[in-house]
């Protein structure tokens, strides 16, 4: 079993991710110690984005519009789908913003459908879901 980072680098459908935590400098803390649980967006949900925004969040200029992006996809601890089922809970991100979990009909994340479950980590958990988050205003 490997950490975040190279379970999603393992898994080949997580490139745009992956390029974004580097680009942010999240790789370090993503390695670290947890446990965390991440929402990870897949290729096709950057892809969703409208054209050129991905080329522009990963310029150095924009480190932290990337970086509070990608924190609002990670919660500390680590929480299993089993743990969401039947629930609606509002926990907060690591960037601080409350994330809406609905487990009421399969599970969603601020409306972003998880596509795959509880890929466990040695340091949490991935949840694969189809659209990116964005940071309210």
């Amino acid at each position: 079993m490997h950490d975040i980072v190279d379970t999603a680098v393992a898994a080949g459908s997580f490139t745009t991710l992956v390029a974004a935590v580097t680009a942010a400098g999240l790789g370090d803390t993503l390695k670290g110690q947890g446990p965390f649980t991440v929402f990870a967006p897949s290729d096709d949900a950057f892809a969703k984005l409208p054209e050129g925004t991905v080329a522009d969040l990963v310029k150095l200029e924009n480190k932290d519009k990337l970086t509070a992006i990608l924190t609002l996809h990670v919660m500390a601890g680590k929480v299993m789908a089993a743990d969401v089922t039947g629930k609606t809970l509002t926990p907060a991100s690591v960037n601080g913003e409350a994330l809406t979990v609905d487990g009421t009909d399969g599970v969603t994340v601020n409306g972003a459908k998880v596509t795959s479950a509880d890929i466990e980590c040695t340091n949490g958990v991935i949840h694969v879901i189809d659209t990116v988050i964005m940071p309210k205003g």
